[in-house]
């Protein structure tokens, strides 16, 4: 029996021959796509792929041109859309073309032609499958032109933007002027350009609120600052003395009116520490430091030792005026106490001192001060004084009673005498001026001065200063019975504030206590001096008148005051003469110092007036 044989096919030629047959599959199957695809788009040549749309309409089978055309009619957003740009209560409404939002339909038709006919073919046959069973929307071609939006919006800008305006305030007289503030506005144009682009591509109408910044001014509000200028304003600013002063009740208060005040207000801008800038309503320092250093003097009081008597019996000090605490304006303290009360409301306010102490207190002790005792006492007299010399010998003298001269001090008369006037209680007498004996205020003084000076002098003090008088003046060479004595020529001394002066010095470890008395009984003067001794003792040498000059002749003066045939004396003649006094201090047995006091006196005429008309003597 014949057995058929069958051939063996191998496994690697079996895996050959299948991966053969697919690949021509594969092949044949592009082929027909390729073809499929190529016949599909030679159907719709020049045409646009069946459900393809822009912008959710339909364009397929339609030409370019013809989608273009149908875009372009139903796409009108651009032309004829609304965009609200709104700021607050204002809105403009603009379409979005105005903002440069443009539609172009060929490029949206040429986008939508392009569906299927793009890519390799697996990606072509795909959007022609998806266009025909599912549709494929096409992007819409539109053009955003930022610059047209950026220029839209720079020129609104224009119109929305205002300045901040700075609040103010100032014055026409009295009345308080106030200018508010405002707000300033400012669009900010970059940022509304950031927001409007996506709400022009959402294709609606829309409202867009505008990006504005507000600009704070420094100052917005200056209401406070004007009610307190007001107030300030309400009525005068009156400065006082503080509490606790002597002379409060009599010295003040200085008053400045509103109207002066307003003249010294100011409004001035401070940096505030929160970073914020405000008016402060405020006294000008500058015209504030003017009113007070005019005022500084009027107000300023030299500090006062205590004035004393000595007690004879008991050697103890008897308090006749209390010690006077000093005090000068501090004008820097003043000007700030006075702008922080203004500043609270106060209209009367209290002007800030500086106090010093006198060197001497109401409690201090004879011992303390080393006034134990009498050391000299002199006494002038003045026989046939007139009311007013003898009135002024009063005033002047009591300037002077329980004065105080520290130890190492120079005692200056016409320092501590002042201003000789009327205002002072002083009265129109005889005084020698020049080459003339007229009436002035004050006339009679010197009797003082020269009482001063023959204590000083007798009491072996150093004379610093001393003027003789022109001439001799008879009530300077007095005795106590009234007689006159030419040993006491050459011991007289004048005061004229300020230019003549009579001045001692202290020269011991000791205070000296000075005691005026007057006795107006006895025409009298009489000085003391009190203190502690150093165990000096004065020894004196006088010339008396020497080298004597007749008075030159009578001199007549008409005054037309008096009456015909009136004959006034005014002046008695008195010859000149020559003095010299010599004087030796000793101290415990030892010249301690010597001085010589020359004196040179010019002879003096007698002196009429007489009344227009009146005959005259040809000689006297």
């Amino acid at each position: 029996m014949q057995v058929a044989s069958r051939s063996y096919i191998s496994p690697e030629s079996l895996v050959r021959q299948v991966l053969l047959a697919l690949f021509f599959g594969v092949c044949v199957f592009l082929f027909v796509l390729l073809l499929l695809s190529l016949g599909f788009q030679l159907v719709f040549i020049g045409r646009i792929l069946p459900g393809v749309s822009i912008a959710g309409i339909d364009v397929g089978g339609m030409t370019v041109t013809g989608a273009a055309s149908k875009v372009n009619a139903a796409i009108t957003f651009p032309g004829s859309g609304h965009i609200t740009l709104q700021d607050g209560d204002r809105t403009w409404v603009v379409t979005p073309a105005d903002l440069g939002l443009f539609l172009d339909p060929n490029a949206s038709a040429k986008s939508a032609f392009s569906v299927g006919r793009e890519g390799n073919l697996v990606k072509a046959m795909a959007e022609q499958f998806g266009a025909v069973y599912y549709g494929h929307p096409a992007s819409l071609a539109l053009i955003f032109d930022q610059r047209t939006a950026y220029q839209y919006l720079s020129n609104l800008k224009k119109q929305i933007d205002s300045p901040a305006v700075e609040a103010s305030i100032s014055l026409q007289g009295t009345n308080v002027v106030v200018t508010n503030g405002q707000i300033g506005h400012s669009l900010d144009v970059d940022a509304t350009l950031s927001l409007l682009t996506p709400l022009l591509n959402s294709f609606q109408d829309s409202t867009l609120p505008l990006v504005i910044h507000e600009v704070q001014p420094q100052v917005l509000d200056v209401t406070a600052q004007a009610n307190l200028a007001r107030q300030i304003l309400s009525q005068p600013l009156t400065l006082i003395l503080p509490d606790g002063q002597p002379d409060k009740s009599t010295l003040g208060p200085w008053i400045i009116q509103p109207a002066e005040l307003a003249t010294m207000l100011n409004f001035e801008r401070v940096n505030n520490s929160n970073s914020t800038t405000s008016y402060q309503a405020t006294i000008n320092s500058d015209a504030l430091r003017n009113y007070l250093v005019s005022l500084s003097s009027a107000v300023a009081l030299d500090p006062q030792n205590t004035r004393f008597t000595f007690n004879d019996d008991t050697h103890q000090l008897d308090v006749i005026q209390s010690a006077v605490i000093g005090r000068t304006l501090n004008i820097d303290k003043s000007i700030t106490s006075i702008q922080q009360q203004v500043a609270q409301g106060n209209h009367t306010i209290a002007l800030e001192f500086d106090f010093a102490a006198p060197q001497v207190t109401d409690n201090m002790t004879a011992a303390q001060l080393g006034i134990t005792q009498l050391i000299y006492s002199e006494t002038t007299y003045f026989f046939g004084s007139p009311d007013a010399r003898m009135q002024n010998i009063q005033i002047a003298a009591s300037r002077f009673h329980g004065l105080l001269v520290p130890p190492g001090a120079t005692f200056s008369m016409a320092q501590q005498i002042g201003d000789i006037s009327l205002d002072n209680g002083y009265a129109e007498a005889p005084i020698i001026v020049g080459d003339r004996t007229i009436n002035g205020v004050g006339g009679g003084v010197c009797q003082v001065s020269t009482t001063l000076f023959r204590t000083a002098f007798f009491a072996g003090y150093p004379i610093v200063d001393r003027t003789p008088h022109a001439y001799r003046v008879g009530y300077y060479e007095q005795t106590s019975t009234g007689t006159h004595d030419p040993t006491l020529a050459g011991l007289d001394a004048t005061v004229f504030f300020p230019l003549v002066d009579l001045q001692f010095t202290n020269d011991t470890p000791y205070w000296l206590l000075m005691e005026t008395y007057f006795n107006a009984s006895k025409y009298s003067l009489t000085w003391k001096f009190y203190s502690t001794s150093d165990g000096r003792t004065v020894d004196w040498h006088t010339t008396g008148p020497t080298n004597l000059v007749d008075p030159p002749p009578d001199v007549y003066t008409e005054n037309p005051d008096l009456p015909k045939g009136t004959i006034n004396q005014v002046e008695w003649a008195v010859q000149g003469a020559d003095v010299t006094v010599n004087r030796t201090v000793s101290r415990n047995g030892s010249v301690y110092f010597s001085d010589t006091y020359t004196t040179h006196y010019i002879p003096w005429a007698n002196a009429y007036e007489y009344g227009p008309g009146t005959d005259i003597p040809k000689s006297k």
